[in-house]
């Protein structure tokens, strides 16, 4: 899919990202959530100036607000009209100062050494030129700035591809095909170079579904089904499915594989 695409079809909003959030949400097994865990690694001075790109309806804020030092200060960029209306909105009543920049992560409109620190979260592996995109975050690093990139490993969510499978036959080969630019297993290659020091953090996880709707939502909305055709009949036949293994082994599970990399 191409950046276009996701743009139109895909991240023209945050309702798709939204229903993919709340199935993990909802049923993580880790019970620590995934944005105060990421926020835990941050090592930033108390007074410093940082750039989340990709930042989506800004949940990485939301939910770290009552962490936040006062001496920051944030910008938040993604190429997504809606995305940066969905982070105005969610931002709107915090009582703090936010940046908000429409931008591709390919060409970013800030001068050299801007920021200390750059985010970028699960969102890397969707960029067409993804040398192009690290060295631009590289350059408007501060000398001795960091990068915090948050990306999936190559069995991630194996289990729900496999589940579906029957009906669009290849569906783990694509997911992996849409992430295979930057994964847990690749990602420190493609940032040695520009970076001289990666190190990786993996978030033990898991998914183990006690409900079928918020599943079925996770599948429709996904980027790995863009252009597909979905069938009613193949959700109807899903659904049954997913029910009947829920009611007889009390959840269905699915392994997860995430986790961060810092680069300096």
């Amino acid at each position: 899919m191409s950046k276009q695409d996701m743009l139109a079809e895909q991240y023209k909003n945050d309702a798709n990202l939204n229903a993919r959030i709340q199935l993990h949400t909802r049923f993580s097994t880790n019970m620590y959530p995934w944005f105060r865990w990421v926020f835990d690694h941050f090592d930033v001075p108390a007074t410093a100036r940082i750039l989340e790109i990709g930042c989506g309806p800004a949940d990485l804020w939301v939910q770290n607000l009552d962490r936040l030092p006062a001496g920051w200060e944030v910008t938040l960029v993604d190429f997504s009209p809606g995305m940066i209306e969905a982070a105005r909105r969610n931002l709107a009543t915090t009582g703090r100062t936010f940046a908000f920049e429409i931008a591709d992560a390919q060409a970013l409109p800030f001068d050299t050494a801007t920021f200390d620190a750059v985010i970028a979260d699960h969102m890397l592996y969707h960029v067409p030129d993804l040398p192009k995109a690290v060295s631009e975050i590289h350059r408007v690093l501060e000398p001795g700035g960091a990068l915090y990139a948050a990306t999936n490993g190559a069995g991630h969510l194996r289990e729900l591809w496999a589940l579906i499978d029957p009906f669009v036959p290849g569906s783990f080969e694509r997911a992996a095909r849409v992430a295979s630019g930057f994964t847990l297993e690749n990602g420190a290659a493609v940032l040695v170079p520009p970076f001289a020091h990666v190190a990786r953090h993996e978030y033990p996880d898991a998914l183990e579904i006690t409900a079928v709707e918020p599943l079925i939502a996770y599948i429709r909305s996904s980027n790995t089904l863009a252009g597909v055709d979905f069938a009613a009949e193949h959700t109807f036949a899903l659904r049954a499915q997913v029910a009947a293994h829920i009611a007889a082994h009390g959840a269905y599970h699915v392994g997860k594989s995430t986790g961060l990399f810092v680069a300096k």
